[in-house]
């Protein structure tokens, strides 16, 4: 995908959904000084260039019984073509899976997870981590405390 170009009303309007994706277009156009139908089409437009990509409800992991938060490096055995495309189709099939990065340095891939707790955490290891096509290495690091994530972006003038 290429970079869509933004105007100024265009980083507001992604701002404020950004903030509350729930917003109605009749107060999102207040809050951008927009009519009701120009912010609509702006919306639309951004919806349909592939700016919006969607809308969801974000969950509290530990609200929902996964608390603990493990980062995954993951080192081939070979870095050929069919290799990668094999793993990256199981990484694709996991529902554990949360985020999977193809990285440069150690480490080919980067995959998050978050579980329930450590037997959790054992059993995602022994039917999906272990099963994974082309695995020469695994490395788990489980996070202590987030301090900090966010869900959008910074926009200049938005």
């Amino acid at each position: 995908m290429r970079p869509i170009t933004l105007d100024t009303v265009d980083r507001k309007i992604l701002s404020s959904l950004q903030q509350d994706g729930r917003i109605t277009n009749a107060d999102l156009a207040e809050r951008i000084a927009l009519s009701p139908s120009a912010c609509l089409r702006r919306v639309k437009r951004l919806e349909d260039e592939g700016v919006i990509r969607g809308y969801m409800a974000l969950l509290d992991q530990t609200a929902i019984g996964k608390p603990s938060s493990i980062f995954v490096e993951i080192s081939l055995a070979s870095q050929s073509e069919a290799c990668l495309e094999a793993f990256e189709a199981a990484v694709r099939a996991c529902p554990e899976v949360m985020e999977c990065h193809l990285m440069s340095g150690d480490a080919d891939y980067l995959l998050r997870f978050v579980a329930a707790d450590t037997a959790d955490f054992e059993r995602i290891h022994k039917v999906y981590l272990s099963r994974m096509p082309g695995v020469a290495r695994i490395r788990s690091s489980f996070t202590l405390r987030t301090v900090s994530r966010r869900n959008g972006y910074a926009l200049p003038g938005g």
